[in-house]
């Protein structure tokens, strides 16, 4: 058997490549990151050419960094920033436009004008979200309505459609020479066209969406050999397992079990709760999606509150206002206070995701007085991070009847021991940082090792689990009761900024 496994991690801002071992730990990563592309004020776009390429770059680097050859590697895995949309070319493989981002708000409109019949959860039965700008199903509709030709193209077969694991799957599986156009069920359960019950693309949907079925991938389980790599760094190495990224993330923390949760701290926030063999219809404004699809297994289903900015939050302080020179440096920072000087922030630059699902509502910043300064803001954006979390497990816990007794955090913001203590204190609850802290890209590893017997079974990923820190609330109940309602009090101060609700 071959040494390793892969994991492509194709993220909102960059592009790594991590070999993993059998004990999960990472063996060799190489990252890039890609241009962030603000054509005008809520849209967002990337060049799905520069992600590719950046993608041939890590994989070639790590490989070569760690000596390691293709044929050391058992499989490959993918993970992806999942909403995010690209539309190209099946003969030549140039993309048609930019990628749509998941942030992006173009189709604001189109969000309205839909929910105008039947409201915002006219499709949540069928799939489980309520409209939104966030879902691909949209804005693949504006890239068919708005690029000369694209939608006469797309009804002949002539362009594809994917989220960012399709485009990637497709290039590295031989591209225009016969490459697999396939999504898994996660990332299909993301663009509000696919059935949750059938896991197949839903013509009713379609028909609501005017999206033609010619230009759609095929949709298999996240954990399958799908085929064999055709570049040169990964040439006959299998690609077997895709699992968009917040879904990765619950699989690599090993969470197997309904009730078991976690929370990724990455550009946004992302809280998965594994509810099982149940779709579990929400009615506190969180999302119904599939947690993963293992093989020939029954599916999985998940609860998902989407929170659009927290990590992206502390790169705005950077790069917008100057606050800060690295990202890094916010915890120094807020540190050099010890409170937030009454002063909130609610983030709110693509409107609010869960639970509140307010299109219209933008960012503010609210309690302000001369005392405020820097280090109270720095401190503010930190724990908005952990405000927005404990609403979307308060969330969970209503829908789901199960209490959430402790939180497992994954993801590049979980290095800052600030805000996890903080978030212990206003969970008032554990929360557990594990040794491995990329759980998204081990995510995609397990899936794909699983499909080629590298792990036997979910127990072997488990007994790989391992605890860095666990984090324990600290905060009185006074305290913890007196913030949170302040914080609660800020985010109505967002409300209805812009006109985008229906």
């Amino acid at each position: 058997m071959a040494d390793y496994v892969g994991a492509i991690d194709q993220g909102t801002t960059s592009t790594r490549f991590i070999v993993f071992d059998q004990a999960g730990n990472i063996i060799v990563e190489a990252r890039k990151a890609h241009e962030q592309i603000f054509p005008k004020p809520g849209w967002v776009e990337h060049d799905p050419g520069e992600i590719w390429r950046n993608t041939e770059e890590v994989i070639a680097t790590a490989l070569t960094q760690a000596g390691l050859a293709a044929h050391e590697l058992a499989a490959v895995g993918i993970t992806n920033q999942r909403e995010t949309t690209v539309l190209w070319d099946r003969v030549s493989g140039k993309p048609l436009h930019n990628a749509l981002v998941w942030q992006d708000t173009r189709v604001d409109d189109l969000v309205a004008a839909l929910a105008r019949d039947g409201g915002q959860d006219r499709f949540r039965a069928a799939t489980g979200l309520p409209l939104a700008s966030y879902f691909s199903g949209l804005k693949l509709k504006w890239l068919l309505d708005n690029v000369p030709g694209a939608r006469a193209r797309a009804d002949a077969g002539e362009v594809l459609f994917g989220t960012v694991d399709s485009w990637l799957v497709w290039n590295l599986t031989g591209g225009t020479s016969n490459g697999l156009h396939l999504t898994d069920v996660t990332n299909a359960s993301r663009t509000q066209l696919m059935n949750l019950a059938t896991l197949d693309w839903d013509d009713e949907l379609l028909a609501a969406f005017d999206v033609p079925r010619a230009v759609l991938p095929k949709i298999a389980p996240s954990s399958e050999v799908y085929g064999t790599a055709t570049v040169r760094a990964l040439a006959d190495t299998r690609i077997a397992g895709i699992l968009g990224d917040q879904q990765a993330a619950l699989v690599g923390q090993a969470c197997f079990e309904p009730g078991e949760a976690k929370n990724t701290y990455g550009t946004g926030c992302f809280v998965l709760m594994n509810t099982g063999a149940e779709a579990v219809p929400s009615t506190a404004g969180l999302l119904t999606t599939l947690a993963y699809k293992l093989g020939d297994e029954a599916p999985c289903y998940a609860l998902e509150g989407s929170i659009a900015i927290t990590g992206a939050l502390v790169q705005w302080l950077r790069d917008n206002l100057g606050l800060i020179e690295n990202s890094a440096d916010i915890e120094a920072l807020a540190r050099e206070v010890d409170d937030n000087g009454d002063v909130y922030f609610v983030p709110a630059f693509s409107g609010l995701y869960a639970p509140h699902w307010k299109a219209s509502a933008r960012g503010c910043i609210v309690g302000l007085t001369r005392y405020a300064n820097r280090r109270h803001l720095a401190r503010a954006a930190l724990e908005a991070t952990a405000y927005q979390t404990r609403e979307v497990l308060d969330a969970m816990q209503q829908d789901s009847g199960i209490a959430v007794t402790a939180l497992r955090a994954d993801g590049g913001m979980v290095a800052n021991e600030l805000l996890m203590q903080f978030q212990s204190d206003i969970l008032a609850a554990p929360v557990l940082r594990p040794k491995v802290a990329e759980t998204t890209a081990l995510g995609a590893a397990y899936a794909a090792g699983l499909a080629v017997g590298y792990w036997t079974d979910r127990d072997d990923l488990r007994r790989n689990w391992a605890l860095d820190r666990q984090f324990e609330p600290s905060m009185a109940e006074p305290e913890r009761a007196r913030l949170y309602r302040s914080w609660q009090k800020a985010v109505t101060r967002s409300f209805d900024w812009t006109s985008a609700d229906a």
